[in-house]
């Protein structure tokens, strides 16, 4: 089955009838009246969610939103759990960003607001991002920055996040990036080529089945 409905199903049984009324409150923005009456479960919004376009594999920050407005740290780990198994899936680009999104997180601290105006967040998601997120400096970098991302969509690049860091002057965290991205580029390569040298090294030691 698809890891993403895995992961619905898995917080939709999770979710106490509370949360659910809950969660629908906070969906009013984007979800018409007429279809939260129907919704009876948290895979019955989740299914209008994604019918909706306001939900997917890639996109999947509504969710860590209502999650963490409903303050449920063991449903956010599954999703965590999903987008970590959905880097190590993605491509070279996207692991990279993730790779970037780490380190940013662990060494940027409070000039986070700085950067995320360099990345054109607004200041007004800025501060949504503050009210969401009052005594988490980690999670309110992290939003930040996969509000950047949601925006810039395929454009999205670990030089853009690079240009802006050093734009605010913030060179060792552009280093830790770059080196860290240049680091995975170099292992992949090697694993590549091991992989390379492997199988040639097997047909090398297969007996040639024609005659000498």
């Amino acid at each position: 089955m698809d890891p993403f409905l895995v992961l619905l199903h898995s917080v939709s049984v999770g979710l106490s009838s509370s949360e659910l009324t809950d969660l629908k409150f906070l969906c009013q923005r984007c979800v018409g009246k007429r279809k939260l009456e129907r919704v009876q479960s948290g895979l019955d919004l989740f299914s209008v969610l994604l019918e909706q376009n306001e939900l997917d594999p890639q996109h999947t920050e509504l969710l860590r939103e209502l999650l963490t407005s409903v303050r449920r740290q063991d449903l956010l780990r599954l999703l965590d759990d999903f987008e970590a198994g959905a880097t190590a899936r993605a491509p070279p680009e996207e692991q990279d960003l993730h790779v970037a999104f780490d380190i940013i997180c662990d060494h940027v601290g409070k000039d986070w607001r700085r950067l995320a105006r360099q990345l054109k967040v607004s200041d007004s998601k800025i501060d949504a991002i503050e009210v969401k997120y009052p005594r988490n400096l980690t999670e309110q970098v992290r939003e930040s920055l996969r509000i950047w991302k949601h925006a810039q969509r395929e454009d999205a690049a670990v030089s853009q996040l690079v240009g802006a860091l050093r734009a605010c002057r913030l060179n060792l965290v552009a280093d830790h990036v770059e080196e860290a991205v240049q680091a995975r580029a170099v292992q992949n390569k090697e694993g590549s080529g091991n992989s390379t040298v492997s199988q040639v090294t097997w047909d090398s030691d297969v007996p040639s089945s024609r005659a000498s």
